[in-house]
């Protein structure tokens, strides 16, 4: 049977990149990011629930994310899940889920020197991923690149 492991998020950063290095000398940057998904209730009550998620990079991918992302920038990304285990200093066992990014896209165009943008504009339709996706020539067109934060879709726009 085949298997999947596949993500796909667009959020802000909830802080700034934490960029370390692995005893093998290679890049690792850690993101947390926010997803925010808003709809309207039954009883046309406006909805809002905000879903926090960590987030994991390496190589080059990860030195881009931290030279040019800052708390509170949108963020598109796709990834995979990786589950962690671990015993903490008492002996019990312990898990996190968190996502490891093979490829993410700036959301926003600001080339003003402030994180996030690519300078000389278009900043908003680079995307970066792992060399292995670069290889095989993989690309994907960028989200429209507006001023304006994402207005979400509310679920009644949706045709199915």
């Amino acid at each position: 049977m085949p298997n999947l492991n596949k993500v796909m998020l667009m959020g802000n950063l909830t802080r700034d990149p934490e960029l370390r290095y692995l005893p093998s000398n290679m890049p690792v940057v850690q993101i947390g990011m926010a997803i925010n998904r808003r709809w309207r209730s039954k009883e046309g009550e406006n909805q809002e629930e905000t879903t926090f998620v960590d987030c994991e990079a390496f190589g080059r991918t990860a030195e881009v994310i931290n030279e040019y992302l800052k708390k509170g920038r949108p963020l598109f990304i796709e990834g995979r899940l990786k589950l962690d285990q671990w015993q903490d200093k008492e002996g019990n066992n312990r898990s996190k889920m968190k996502v490891i990014i093979e490829t993410f896209q700036f959301v926003d165009s600001r080339g003003d020197g402030d994180g996030g943008g690519s300078g000389g504009g278009g900043g908003g339709r680079r995307s970066y991923g792992d060399d292995s996706g670069a290889a095989r020539g993989r690309s994907r067109p960028a989200p429209a690149s507006t001023d304006e934060p994402h207005e979400p879709i509310d679920e009644d726009d949706i045709p199915f």
